[in-house]
């Protein structure tokens, strides 16, 4: 009976150890990694969507303005830099290389505005179906891509915040070591000023 007595009083510190780990928050840096990580999946797939759609875009306005060969080209090259620079969740805590993948983001949008702003000068492509259809899906997007930027940046800054403050940094100083601050995204150069669009 006292073997018995010392098994449960074992199981039963077990129990209790592993309920004060579970809340005295060893899982909160790992859980808002991960949180983190799956909103920074958002952001490659809604930017990944933009991507998708340009083709479709650029063949459309192709058609209706074929001496506007400069613009579709600098979107198609911007797309494909765009497409090129990836980031996976392991390299959120290069801040080069997330300025990397958002200057190629940049660019793109930037190819974008120039090419949306083109068609204006070509009102039988304004009001073809296809091209407002893409032009409304691509807003869309637009605006799913600055939700999900902006899901992502709490998501780090939850996680920052983690791993500087307490307990999470007592956490961060033992058992988590190799966990540093994820990068997050930073206002394009010159986006405080509104963009110019000639004609």
């Amino acid at each position: 009976m006292v073997v018995s007595m010392a098994r449960i009083r074992g199981v039963l510190a077990v129990i209790l150890l592993g309920l004060t780990v579970a809340g005295c928050g060893y899982n909160t840096i790992p859980t808002l990694e991960e949180q983190a990580k799956a909103k920074w999946s958002d952001v490659q797939n809604n930017y990944q969507r933009r991507a998708d759609l340009i083709p479709n875009l650029v063949a459309t306005v192709q058609g209706y303005a074929k001496q506007e060969r400069e613009v579709l080209t600098s979107v198609i090259e911007a797309r494909a830099k765009a497409t090129s620079v990836r980031i996976d969740a392991s390299q959120l805590t290069d801040p080069e290389k997330v300025k990397q993948f958002q200057d190629a983001q940049n660019q793109l949008t930037g190819a974008l505005g120039r090419l949306i702003a083109v068609s204006e000068n070509y009102p039988d492509l304004k009001s073809n179906q296809n091209f407002l259809a893409l032009q409304s899906q691509l807003e869309g997007t637009e605006n799913r891509i600055a939700v999900a930027r902006r899901d992502y940046i709490e998501a780090v800054r939850a996680y920052n915040t983690e791993l500087r403050t307490f307990p999470g940094v007592l956490w961060a100083s033992t058992f988590f070591r190799s966990n540093k601050p994820m990068a997050e995204f930073t206002a394009s150069e010159g986006s405080a000023k509104p963009p110019q669009v000639k004609f």
